[in-house]
């Protein structure tokens, strides 16, 4: 299978500014949270990952714990780097994290500076990389000091490890003194990676003023529930979905595809439909359409997914009424 990318693939994508920083992220990112395991097909990953770079998708979100078993996900990719991407590193904006459980033992969680460091060390590795472009923490630590959090994440900017560092999973208090505590070390927090969708809209209570009001940019995951913003439990668990399968990384649980739930994700297809949308694309634009958002990560199990996807950036626009809809749909 040879590799040769459309050189005009970023004519229809968008990018945004990322924060007050001079990065461009791609409206839609590629996340390798599933799929991408030692249990998938490898023809297939490299099928999605060639899709979503010849079509725009520059930046490709990992972390050590992807999988299965952890550190797969990073292997994987780092295989279709090594066989087909290498000469456009350039081009790519590549993320790891560190802050789930990796490995035994009291050094492989959390948010230690001998957790965090031996966990970039080991994620370059598995990629083949000198640097990643972004090295996140993945979840707040409750126990160690965040200054020892943010200081190493500083650290590895100036041992040329990480271009740029980010935060993910922290509230709007934790993600401000994470701010403070980088500005005063020089290194400005670049970008925070938060759980948003439709059902889920807790970042709206406070987290983007503070990132909107600090320079920071904001990507977010599950911003389709993790498929339930889409048609694929319309009518029920299909057997090959995350939500009957027993991978045990924290895919998609069947109780929580509850009736109410359904009811609601069947008025929000009807409404898409009228948009001449997928339920997942008006899923997507409308998480897009707040400009404190730099980008929205997806998730693909085949390589038409990233193309359906794609399609979200035509229709961007949400009319008053339709938004007034929305939100009595959501109630």
């Amino acid at each position: 299978m040879s590799y040769s990318p459309e050189q005009g693939r970023y004519n229809e994508m968008q990018y945004r500014r990322c924060g007050n920083s001079g990065l461009m992220l791609p409206a839609l990112s590629l996340g390798l949270w599933h799929n991408f395991g030692e249990i998938d097909d490898f023809e297939k990953c490299r099928e999605i990952v060639h899709t979503a770079f010849d079509n725009g998708i520059t930046h490709f979100d990992l972390a050590n714990n992807y999988g299965p078993p952890p550190g797969a996900a990073e292997v994987t990719f780092g295989k279709i780097l090594s066989r087909d991407l290498r000469p456009y590193r350039d081009e790519l904006i590549i993320s790891s994290k560190a802050g789930w459980p990796m490995w035994p033992g009291p050094y492989g969680d959390w948010g230690s500076k001998k957790y965090l460091m031996a966990s970039l060390h080991q994620s370059l590795i598995r990629m083949g990389l000198d640097y990643v472009d972004i090295f996140y923490h993945h979840r707040p630590d409750p126990v160690t000091p965040l200054e020892e959090t943010m200081r190493t994440l500083d650290l590895m900017v100036r041992q040329g490890k990480a271009l740029y560092i980010g935060i993910s999973s922290y509230s709007a208090e934790e993600t401000k003194k994470a701010i403070d505590i980088l500005n005063s070390l020089g290194t400005p927090l670049l970008i925070h990676q938060p759980k948003y969708s439709m059902l889920e809209r807790w970042v709206e209570e406070k987290l983007l003023d503070v990132l909107d009001d600090n320079g920071v940019g904001c990507i977010t995951f599950s911003s389709l529930a993790q498929g339930l913003l889409t048609n694929k439990y319309l009518n029920g668990i299909p057997l090959d979905s995350r939500a009957a399968s027993a991978r045990g990384n924290g895919a998609l649980e069947a109780d929580a595809i509850t009736p109410s739930t359904l009811q609601k994700v069947d008025r929000l297809n009807s409404m898409a439909k009228g948009r001449g949308q997928s339920l997942a694309q008006m899923a997507l634009a409308w998480v897009l359409k707040d400009k404190r958002i730099t980008s929205v990560i997806i998730g693909a199990s085949k390589s038409s997914q990233v193309i359906d996807s794609i399609e979200c950036i035509k229709n961007p626009h949400f009319s008053t009424d339709e938004l007034q809809q929305i939100e009595e749909i959501l109630k």
